[in-house]
């Protein structure tokens, strides 16, 4: 934490004010946006590309610094933001980079692209500098051009290779505290299993690692897949969106979402909704939230986000709950009651290989329990876990 984060951070706390961490609000972007546009107007800066990408102007470096100095940078630009300082510096970097809203490639463009990425690898940000994009932006499309990329089902082995490579890129981030306390609790105890926290099991993945691991997908193939996985596993492979479970978590999700009363999507807990449907991952509900309002509501694309909750609360709610009610109502039908989110799942319970059905969609699997499975190994550190 910045040490100016500290008095934000009690300022927002006797407002009764939240701190917020994750995607930015519509609403938090255009205070960013005034923000850096008041403070170019108190320093005579020329332009957000200066204030925000000093290095790039080594003969006004000086004095530009000194400017930012003197009239406290970090204050002005996260006034009335309720987040870590380092957050809105990132968020302000990437909204305000020149080189971030290009346009498309030419092919000339794409040739040096892949031209850099032999010489350099995975080197985003020197690529980014070469042909003047951002380094998201020659990732992103670098992901998109690279060849040997499958489409369609994922085979069994690949479905292998995305496991491992998850479980190594989670496994490669842990802090040193954190694999201290591990390897003390493995010399303890070696036939101990590992365990991990629900968050880490989705939250600050390096998706362009993963990619370049599993080789033949690419990094949103990957995430995409590994959430189908990861739910399964979380639930154990129950049918948790399927028939009447379906319907009742559309009804649940509507519910809940009309009830939050937000005026953008970056507002959303997605973790805390998550619970509408189950103990699932929160890209989970995000995405069943994108089909709900692709197939019930017309012309969402051109409609606010207040208004598409509106019309899904007003106009198909009640058409799904009169639905549920008549299926409810036949002999034998069963809802199941959304399970509670564990915090902290066994590393064995997630990461095994030998079941070889991972590429069905899971809303279409059999009713059942995932196969029974013994703790794996994981090499880490030079040593040989148990996990």
């Amino acid at each position: 934490m910045y040490r100016d984060d500290l008095e934000r951070f009690k300022e927002f706390k006797a407002q009764g004010v939240a701190i917020k961490f994750g995607k930015f609000s519509v609403k938090e972007n255009k205070q960013l946006e005034k923000n850096v546009e008041d403070f170019l107007a108190l320093t005579g800066i020329e332009s957000a590309d200066k204030l925000l990408y000093t290095d790039r102007y080594p003969e006004e470096k000086s004095a530009i610094t000194n400017l930012k100095r003197r009239h406290s940078f970090r204050l002005h630009i996260g006034r009335n933001i309720a987040r870590p300082w380092k957050l809105i510096y990132y968020r302000a970097k990437k909204m305000f980079d020149v080189n971030n809203y290009k346009g498309r490639y030419s092919e000339g463009d794409t040739e040096k692209l892949k031209m850099y990425h032999s010489l350099l690898g995975n080197d985003w940000k020197t690529i980014g500098e070469m042909v003047a994009r951002s380094s998201l932006s020659v990732a992103l499309k670098f992901s998109q051009i690279s060849s040997q990329r499958n489409r369609g089902t994922w085979s069994k082995s690949e479905t292998q290779k995305l496991i491992k490579a998850v479980e190594e890129v989670i496994l490669k981030k842990m802090s040193p505290q954190e694999l201290k306390e591990v390897d003390s609790k493995l010399q303890e105890n070696p036939e101990s299993c590992l365990s991990i926290v629900r968050e880490k099991l989705y939250k600050g993945i390096s998706w362009v690692e993963v990619e370049a691991k599993v080789q033949t997908r690419n990094w949103m193939q990957c995430k995409s897949k590994w959430t189908e996985i990861l739910t399964k596993r979380m639930t154990n492979g129950r049918r948790i969106y399927c028939g009447v479970n379906a319907l009742r978590a559309k009804v649940s999700l509507i519910e809940r979402l009309y009830e939050i009363n937000v005026e953008d999507t970056n507002e959303i807990d997605w973790e805390d909704l998550a619970s509408a449907i189950g103990d699932v991952p929160p890209s989970y509900v995000q995405t069943k939230f994108s089909r709900l309002k692709a197939i019930y509501v017309p012309f969402w694309q051109k409609k606010t986000f207040p208004e598409i909750i509106d019309y899904l609360y007003e106009t198909t709610l009640p058409l799904l709950k009169e639905k549920l009610e008549k299926m409810l109502q036949k002999k034998g039908t069963e809802i199941q009651t959304p399970a509670a989110p564990k915090q902290v799942f066994p590393f064995r319970d997630i990461f095994y290989y030998e079941d070889d059905s991972e590429g069905e969609d899971i809303e279409k699997e059999s009713e059942g329990q995932a196969p029974a499975h013994a703790c794996n190994s994981s090499t880490l550190g030079g040593r040989q876990w148990v996990i």
